[in-house]
């Protein structure tokens, strides 16, 4: 897919929902807003007031489009809280969640529109069967509804990879420390327990049992060197300070 989703609201009843909208959008880098039968968003609206920095660009840019058009000219998806049908009865169903929808969106190779519907109602049966893919968000069971602008920025989060190049993103690793760091920190580990007369046949038992917490951990260069200063420091004091007992206890 070359260019983000649109994004279509169906016959909002309140401006500030369309604002919310679209500061979502702007978040996560969908630019497109499509309007079935809205409300006011002009300026003196409620809907510049909840849109915060979209109001530069996304809402003032917002198109007003007949529903009929944008089912026959995008692939559509739309988004309802209410799933609880099967395949003989399937207005609603199959659905996909966010997540798994980001996956099948990015090889469309076709216009897509992101459809969330009204305040109290959603979108009807009659007007998801006009469109082709159906999603929903996964809530509890015992209030599963979400506010239009809480759905839409929800939905948006987990689709922001498909408006958002590499570069936009924030990197989800941290800086793990350089292997040759790490390993380093074992060898003064070691040497930590040589110094405290660590029980031999519990060594190799215990190195691993650091091993495992510090490769699951992950940490950074920084982190490290901590560790490396802390354990080089009650190193030298054990030195100086000469042997301690040889009672030690595993933990």
């Amino acid at each position: 897919m070359s260019d983000a989703p649109a994004v279509a609201v169906v016959d909002a009843a309140t401006s500030g929902n369309v604002g919310t909208i679209a500061r979502a959008m702007k978040n996560f880098g969908f630019a497109d807003l499509l309007l079935v039968d809205p409300p006011d968003v002009g300026p003196e609206s409620e809907a510049w007031g909840f849109a915060g920095r979209a109001r530069e660009d996304v809402l003032p840019a917002a198109r007003e489009v007949a529903f009929e058009d944008l089912a026959s000219g995008f692939h559509t998806v739309g988004f309802t809280a209410v799933t609880a049908e099967n395949g003989a009865s399937h207005h609603r169903w199959p659905f996909r969640t966010p997540d798994a929808l980001a996956d099948s969106l990015a090889g469309v190779d076709a216009d897509v529109a992101l459809v969330f519907g009204r305040e109290r109602v959603g979108l009807t049966n009659e007007e998801l069967d006009r469109l082709d893919e159906v999603c929903a968000i996964p809530a509890s069971a015992e209030y599963p509804v979400l506010n239009l602008g809480q759905a839409a920025t929800v939905a948006l989060y987990e689709l922001r990879e498909l408006a958002l190049d590499e570069t936009q993103l924030p990197d989800p690793t941290h800086d793990r420390a350089p292997e040759p760091a790490v390993e380093g920190f074992y060898d003064q580990f070691e040497t930590f327990l040589d110094t405290l007369h660590y029980p031999a046949e519990k060594r190799a038992k215990t190195m691993r049992l650091v091993r495992r917490l510090v490769g699951r951990a992950h940490p950074t260069e920084r982190e490290v060197t901590t560790l490396r200063g802390v354990v080089r420091r009650a190193t030298a004091g054990l030195e100086r300070d000469g042997d301690p007992a040889d009672d030690t206890d595993e933990r």
